[in-house]
C-alpha cells in the first residue's frame, strides 16, 4: 500500500509517502509557517534533491493542497494521481485515555480527539485540520489516528498518578500521560530485531532525546513508566523546556514577578532548558562548540542535561528489577557521541560498558556501542515514526 503519513503542527505540516511493500519513502518533506505570507513547501525530488517551492499565506488546507499538488506533479511527483494513495496515517499527539491503540477515524474518534482539546490545546486541534481537509481533499480514503500517548497507556495507576486531590484526576483528566509513544515503540521493537531477542523477556529504558526529549521504561514490551507527564513540560531538561521541578517554585516566581499563567507557560516551555541555563542557544551543536571554547555557563547546562539522563535511567532500571538493554534515539541521541558516554559513564556500577572507539564512530546508523562484555546492551536506533504510523494505517485498512 501507498500510505500517505501527515504530521499536522499550529504552523507546519510534515508529510511521507511510503510504500509499505517496501518500506521506501518515495517522497517526503513539509509546508512550514502556516498562516504568514512567506510560508513555504520543501520537499525532496524523485532523485533525491531537495527544492522549495513558495506558497505565500495558507491554512493547513491549503497546506494540505499544495502536499497533493507536488506529489502528482508530472515532473516533480511521484504519482499519477490521487487514486494511488490508498489510505493516510495521522500524527495525533494526546488520545488521553480515550484510545490505547491506533484506530480507524470516524465520527465518534474525531470527537474523542476533540474532547482533548483542552490538555493538548496546542497539537490536537491542529491534527484535526488535517484530519478534515483530508476528508475533503480525499473523500473516501480510509484515515487512521496514530496517538503519542496510546503506548503509554499500559502504565499502572501507580506509575501515572500525581499526588493530588484525588478528584483533580477523576474531575479533570490530571495524570502523567507521556509523549513520544509511537517512536518508544519503534524503537523498543527495533533494538529487540537488531539484537535477536524477544521483546516480551527484556527490560528497556529508550532514551528519545532531542530538542524535546523522553525516557520510557519497557518492561516485556509494554511502557510501565515515562518521564513526559499531563504535558510535555515534565521530565528531562530539553531544549527550552524546564523540565522537572519543584512547583512551589513556580508559584514562588509567578508571585515574585507577577506573573499570569500565560507567561509562566512561555517561561518554563520557551525560555528555560539548555537555552535558560546557558542563556546562549537551545540547540546541543552550538552548546558543545561554546563548552569547547571554555564557557562555563554552557558547561553546566550540558552537565545539567546529562545527569537528568542518567537519573532516569537509573531509575527505570529499578522500577523494572534490572536493566537489559538502553536505547538511544532522537537528534541528541543519535549524533552527540559525547552526551551518550557522558549519561552512561555513571551507570558502569550496573554493568554498562560503552565502547569508546565505536561510540565514537556512530551517528545516525543502528549500531551497538556497548562492549562484548557489557551485561547491558546499549544501542543507538534512528527512529521512525513514520514508518510505525504506516505500518499501523496499512493493519488497520486490511482488517
Amino acid at each position: 500500500m501507498k500510505i500517505l503519513v501527515l504530521n499536522c503542527g499550529s504552523s507546519s505540516v510534515k508529510y511521507k509517502l511510503i510504500d509499505t511493500a517496501t518500506t521506501d519513502v518515495m517522497a517526503e518533506g513539509g509546508v512550514e509557517k502556516i498562516g504568514l505570507p512567506d510560508g513555504f513547501l520543501k520537499f525532496r525530488q524523485a532523485d533525491g534533491s531537495k527544492a522549495i517551492k513558495e506558497l505565500g499565506k495558507t491554512d493547513h488546507h491549503g497546506a494540505i493542497e499544495a502536499i497533493l499538488s507536488i506529489l502528482t506533479d508530472p515532473v516533480l511527483g511521484c504519482i499519477k494521481d490521487f487514486a494511488e494513495i490508498n489510505a493516510v496515517g495521522h500524527r495525533v499527539v494526546h488520545g488521553g485515555e480515550k484510545f490505547n491503540q491506533s484506530v480507524i477515524i470516524n465520527d465518534a474518534v474525531k470527537q474523542k480527539i476533540r474532547d482533548c482539546y483542552d490538555i493538548a490545546p496546542l497539537h490536537n486541534p491542529a491534527n484535526m485540520t488535517g484530519i478534515e481537509a483530508m476528508e475533503t481533499l480525499l473523500p473516501g480514503v480510509p484515515q487512521v489516528a496514530v496517538f503519542d500517548t496510546a503506548f503509554h497507556q499500559t502504565m499502572p495507576p501507580k506509575a501515572y498518578m500525581y499526588a493530588l486531590p484525588y478528584r483533580f484526576y477523576t474531575e479533570d483528566g490530571v495524570r502523567r500521560y507521556g509523549f513520544h509513544g509511537t517512536s518508544h515503540r519503534y524503537v523498543s521493537q527495533r533494538v529487540c530485531e537488531i539484537l535477536g531477542v524477544d521483546i516480551k523477556t527484556q527490560k528497556i529504558v529508550t532514551c528519545h532525546i532531542g530538542n524535546g526529549g523522553s525516557i520510557t521504561a519497557v518492561d516485556g514490551g509494554r511502557s510501565i513508566d515515562t518521564s513526559m507527564g499531563l504535558t510535555p513540560t515534565e521530565g528531562l531538561m530539553m531544549g527550552t523546556r524546564v523540565g522537572d521541578i519543584d512547583p512551589g517554585a513556580l508559584t514562588f516566581l509567578m508571585t515574585r514577578h507577577n506573573m499570569t499563567p500565560a507567561q509562566l507557560q512561555t517561561v518554563i516551555n520557551k525560555e528555560s532548558g539548555m537555552l535558560g541555563v546557558s542563556e546562549l542557544s537551545s540547540d546541543m551543536r552550538e552548546i558543545e562548540a561554546a563548552v569547547g571554547n571554555g564557557n562555563e555557563r554552557a558547561q553546566l547546562a550540558l552537565d545539567m542535561y546529562e545527569n537528568r539522563i542518567t537519573k532516569y535511567i537509573g531509575a527505570y532500571a529499578a522500577e523494572m528489577g534490572g536493566l537489559d538493554i538502553i536505547v538511544f534515539t532522537g537528534g541528541v541521541g543519535e549524533n552527540q557521541t559525547d552526551v551518550r558516554d557522558n549519561v552512561c559513564a555513571p551507570l558502569k556500577f550496573m554493568g554498562v560498558e560503552i565502547d569508546k572507539a565505536v561510540n565514537d564512530t556512530v551517528r545516525g546508523t543502528e549500531t551497538v556501542i556497548s562492549t562484548g562484555s557489557s551485561r547491558v546492551k546499549v544501542v543507538v536506533v534512528p527512529t521512525d515514526e513514520e514508518l510505525m504510523i504506516a505500518r499501523d494505517t496499512e493493519q488497520l485498512v486490511n482488517c
